[in-house]
């Protein structure tokens, strides 16, 4: 059975998280990505309590297209340490998983 997650990202601005979400959408690593927010986040960062306004990206893969994923992420962010955290889908619609799985597989010409 193919695995999938949900990867976790955050933006500056909502413009980040459009073109974050688009280059994952365009390079199909990422299924699909929704944006969340504004959120509030609070967090050290370099010895101090940082709060700052940002934008949730909620993306879903598959397994053998994470670490892509999180290449292109990387390639694409404005931090020098953006939050990318991937959490294992136990479970869902077959459908909707299969139709993942289907969205990220490599295709001729993928680097």
């Amino acid at each position: 059975m193919t695995r999938h997650f949900e990867v976790h990202v955050t933006a500056g601005t909502r413009e980040e998280a459009d073109a974050i979400s688009t280059a994952v959408v365009r390079r199909r690593v990422a299924a699909c990505a929704q944006i969340v927010g504004p959120i509030s986040s609070v967090y050290w960062w370099e010895g101090e309590v940082q709060r700052d306004d940002e934008y949730l990206i909620l993306m879903k893969t598959g397994a053998e297209r994470l670490d892509d994923l999180v290449a292109a992420v990387r390639a694409v962010h404005s931090y020098t340490t953006p939050e990318i955290v991937a959490v294992p889908i136990e479970g869902g619609l077959a459908g909707y998983l299969g139709w993942v799985t289907a969205e990220t597989a490599p295709r001729p010409g993928d680097g």
